[in-house]
């Protein structure tokens, strides 16, 4: 009873590799019923393959006694997990090896956020290593660029063929020159010229030319609000940052789409900042740029702020497009969020520090709609955003409980259905999706009321692609103020 009690999973397994006992935090991690798991092969329920890693703790653990560090397992549902694993060798009374015992912790959601963590610091390193070389650069350009320009003022009579030499001399020292710009630009966030500015009118100049320039196959759509807020920026380096964006939506659009360019006043409060290493409490203008192209693989979208690094053809990108967006933006005190699909869109979230409000504005608790002891479902295999959501919801007089996938909502929902008002699903998850779930639900209960929530599309598009019969919709990340205002909607 007391093992049960404990968060971690904890199994016994022999020195032959059988599992002899699992507690039921294993059964949650892992999602093998103990009926299951007892006396199958821990090597092929748990791991996807035997790696060197596997073996070499396996000789330590009875060299030693003990072992311990970090493995990549698998559930049942197939999704990957990095655990902290602790083990130690269990001896029979004549003091011979008979077993040995682990004790698991998942620390998936935390390697997430160490990984993302991480990347901002390897971005910094690559931007203070970007800014040396570009000062070399610098120094080099710039006698090459001089004597381009004097050399025919020098020489009498030059012929076409050294003229024309010359002046491509000089137009490639000029892009090198401007390259060297870009970097720095990425590098330190060059501060510019900071002026009070309504975003608004820079996407109006971007939205028209976009409509001057773009082809005739490609939509463009704009959605800006009359009392949009102000933020105090360079007009020169956002026109940029939008532009770059909009010109990668063109590119991936090659055989036409829609381009969607919206603007909004948003709070971020500590539930979105909790969800968001990057995102800080406080008053911000969002900027989305939506596109409707080939999408952003999964494999390669974590380093498309990395400088230099590009998808295009050689010679028709530099790779310095983004992560000149990047350095911009988080110049002026803001953050990105991206996401795609592959063959469906790719959405730029671009976030910027308003002027208008503080954070002593921030709403009272008591201003804000507040519960009347519902119960809530909430489902999402993502650990971290379980607590945070529930935090919340209790805080604002809710009752929650939570499910880690659409097979154990359903398993709930039925033992609970007349306790429970509504429920909040997670679309991607494992084992059953939220779609799938969802309509089960609604076979069981059509009148049952649900909100989904996803990082990947926003409200429209979820219900253009997926046909989801919901009464809302919330886009992760998401304040508190979004989450209790959809509730009380419902």
């Amino acid at each position: 009873m007391l093992l049960d009690v404990a968060t971690d999973a904890i199994l016994l397994i022999n020195l032959e590799g059988t599992i002899l006992y699992c507690n039921q935090s294993a059964e949650r991690i892992f999602g093998w019923t103990g009926q299951e798991a007892i006396g199958k092969d821990a090597k092929e329920l748990l791991y996807k393959e035997f790696t060197q890693e596997l073996a070499e703790a396996l000789q330590q653990v009875i060299q030693n006694g003990s072992w311990k560090g970090e493995l990549e397992k698998v559930t049942k549902q197939g999704r990957d997990i990095t655990v902290a694993s602790r083990w130690t060798l269990v001896r029979d009374e004549a003091g011979n090896p008979k077993s040995i015992l682990t004790v698991d912790t998942d620390i998936t959601e935390k390697k997430l956020l160490e990984n993302q963590f991480f990347r901002t610091q390897r971005l910094e390193s690559l931007g203070t290593l970007a800014s040396g070389i570009a000062h070399d650069l610098n120094n080099m350009l710039t006698p090459i660029l001089a004597i381009s320009q004097l050399l025919p003022l020098k020489l009498n009579h030059l012929d076409n063929t050294s003229s024309e030499m010359l002046n491509m001399l000089e137009a490639n020292a000029k892009r090198g020159a401007d390259l060297v710009k870009q970097v720095l630009s990425f590098a330190r966030g060059n501060e510019g010229k900071r002026t009070v500015l309504q975003v608004k009118h820079i996407l109006k100049d971007i939205e028209q030319f976009a409509k001057g320039t773009f082809p005739k196959s490609i939509a463009i759509e704009r959605n800006f609000p009359q009392n949009l807020w102000t933020v105090s920026g360079d007009a020169t380096q956002l026109h940029q940052v939008f532009m770059n964006l909009v010109l990668n939506s063109r590119d991936a659009m090659t055989e036409g789409g829609i381009l969607r360019i919206e603007a909004e006043n948003k709070f971020i409060d500590e539930s979105y900042a909790k969800m968001n290493i990057e995102a800080k409490i406080g008053f911000y203008i969002l900027v989305t740029i939506t596109d409707t192209g080939i999408g952003i693989s999964p494999q390669i979208i974590d380093r498309i702020f990395d400088p230099f690094f590009t998808t295009k053809e050689v010679g028709k990108g530099t790779g310095l497009g983004l992560s000149t967006v990047l350095g911009i933006v988080k110049n002026h005190g803001g953050f990105v969020e991206v996401s795609s699909k592959i063959d469906k869109f790719t959405q730029f979230k671009v976030y910027l520090p308003s002027m208008e409000g503080d954070v002593s504005a921030i709403p009272e608790r008591e201003q804000l709609p507040v519960g009347n002891n519902e119960l809530i479902l909430l489902v999402d295999d993502e650990i971290a955003i379980c607590e945070i959501v529930k935090t919340t919801l209790e805080t604002y007089n809710f009752r929650v409980i939570t499910a880690q996938d659409g097979i154990e909502a359903i398993a709930i929902y039925v033992q609970r259905k007349n306790e429970i008002n509504l429920i909040l699903i997670d679309i991607m998850m494992p084992s059953m999706d939220g779609a799938t779930t969802i309509r089960t639900l609604r076979q069981m209960n059509s009148k049952v009321k649900i909100i989904a929530m996803s990082g990947l599309v926003s409200n429209e598009s979820l219900t253009q692609y997926n046909n989801l019969d919901v009464q809302g919709f919330l886009a992760k990340p998401f304040s508190a103020i979004e989450l209790l205002n959809l509730l009380k909607s419902c």
